[in-house]
């Protein structure tokens, strides 16, 4: 694979853990480490341009634990990743004006891949899409996808016009690429949703395959 061109990373942790029993759940430890700190340490590498974090309220609640900057949606009362990844595309219009492509993942993945970006790149160029997602064992992932920055008033129109919440809904419109992990001997989008999503994941530490 070529070189992926420089591509802000953003982690997406605005939601509000209704499964898990509310709070932060990127806060969660999974062996002794937050999740946040899991895959933050994952997809920083992968990001030339940085890594922010999209989370509402306080940010010193995360100083300890992600030393990028904490930016809250930029629409006000609109929940969903939608949000998160609109204002990931804000901030990277406003402070990173050379960047075009923001990838953005799920605050509850950590076992997420070490060619993420780089694969979403090349599925996105060999598909000649504008946006890419991850798939694993035929699922696509649309909260961990590849969005080009200038494609952010299209979703800001989605989301205040239209009252748009579903991810698939506005990719579709879109065109999206799939990029495919497979999803053994672990998925490496395995998302920690309840109690028992982390104690399987508890399981799985240190089965990545090589």
């Amino acid at each position: 694979m070529s070189p992926a061109p420089p591509t802000l990373g953003v982690i997406l942790a605005g939601g509000l853990s209704r499964r898990m029993g509310g709070g932060d759940k990127p806060l969660l430890r999974l062996g002794g480490r937050t999740l946040l700190e899991r895959v933050a340490e994952r997809l920083r590498p992968q990001c030339a341009a940085g890594l922010i974090l999209n989370a509402n309220g306080d940010p010193a609640r995360f100083a300890a634990f992600f030393d990028g900057p904490v930016v809250p949606d930029s629409v006000a009362e609109t929940p969903g990743p939608l949000a998160g990844v609109l204002a990931a595309l804000d901030h990277a219009a406003a402070h990173r004006p050379d960047v075009a492509f923001v990838a953005s993942v799920a605050g509850d993945t950590p076992f997420l891949p070490p060619d993420f970006v780089a694969r979403l790149h090349a599925a996105r160029a060999a598909a000649g899409t504008r946006l890419a997602v991850a798939a694993s064992g035929g699922r696509a992932h649309y909260v961990d996808g590849l969005w080009p920055v200038d494609l952010r008033e299209d979703l800001r129109a989605a989301l205040v016009g239209e009252g748009l919440r579903r991810v698939g809904q506005w990719i579709a419109r879109q065109g999206a690429a799939e990029a495919e992990w497979p999803d053994r001997p672990l998925d490496p989008f395995l998302n920690l949703n309840t109690p028992e999503d982390v104690a399987l994941a508890e399981g799985l530490l240190g089965r990545e395959a090589p």
